[in-house]
């Protein structure tokens, strides 16, 4: 069963171009159209409806983004039994990470139905995995968690997600890093400064620091990528020597 009926309006129409783009996005027939106008809806078009609730998507972002976690807790509590609760967050967390959530939305071409003023190289970085949040909101209020949970297991889990490849990626070389470090009692530092070079944008120089000493060097355009660059350099400096990486990672 769905969302109670006074959250839902009945104004799917079969005529409306919206039924079918959503239907063959979904796999089902929407019910309540209003919801996938707002999922289509950007903030730059300052739309409301008669009751002054602005039309975007970014409620139903915010929605979609509690009943995936839910959805892919669950698939995870019933694929991994012997995982324990710290080893399931964090394949949870490998799972709805921003760039893998952006490539399924961009897969189903979400941004292509996108209404907006603004261009599209000025939409947020993360803006494919937005609309796919949405979407999931969306088909969560319209047709309940059952068909919801149908449709991210067919649009994303089955196609996209693999738990025994996911067992060994690595979300964090830096955390992986302070981690072993802290458990071998290694003293370390990231040093990050301003990099002034020639370029007319500037970079951040990240150098690791072992024991006072310079064990590894990275530049990026913002401190956190230099830092977690020049810890997956490090990183591999000392894999040989960093035991059950994988049970934890």
């Amino acid at each position: 069963m769905g969302l109670p009926r006074f959250l839902r309006k009945n104004s799917s129409s079969k005529q409306d171009p919206l039924f079918q783009l959503v239907k063959n996005i979904i796999a089902f027939s929407p019910v309540d159209l209003s919801l996938y106008k707002c999922v289509f809806t950007h903030t730059s078009m300052e739309k409301t409806d008669e009751d002054g609730q602005k039309i975007n998507y970014e409620r139903l972002e915010f929605l979609g983004d509690a009943v995936l976690n839910t959805i892919v807790a669950a698939h995870l509590f019933k694929s991994l039994p012997l995982n324990n609760e710290g080893s399931l967050t964090l394949m949870r967390s490998k799972i709805v990470r921003r760039d893998f959530l952006n490539m399924v939305g961009e897969q189903l071409g979400l941004i292509d139905h996108l209404s907006s003023n603004v261009p599209t190289k000025n939409y947020s970085q993360h803006v494919h995995g937005n609309l796919f949040e949405a979407l999931v909101g969306a088909v969560y209020i319209d047709l309940g968690f059952e068909r919801c949970s149908s449709f991210v297991f067919d649009k994303m889990i089955y196609p996209f997600v693999n738990l025994e490849k996911l067992e060994y990626m690595v979300l964090s070389y830096k955390s992986l890093l302070v981690d072993w470090f802290q458990k071998k009692r290694i003293k370390y530092a990231f040093d990050v400064e301003l990099d002034d070079g020639a370029e007319q944008t500037n970079y951040y120089k990240a150098t690791l620091l072992i024991d006072g000493k310079a064990t590894a060097k990275a530049r990026a355009k913002n401190k956190k990528r230099a830092m977690e660059k020049v810890a997956k350099r490090a990183y591999f400096k000392f894999q040989n020597n960093i035991k059950s990486i994988h049970d934890k990672h």
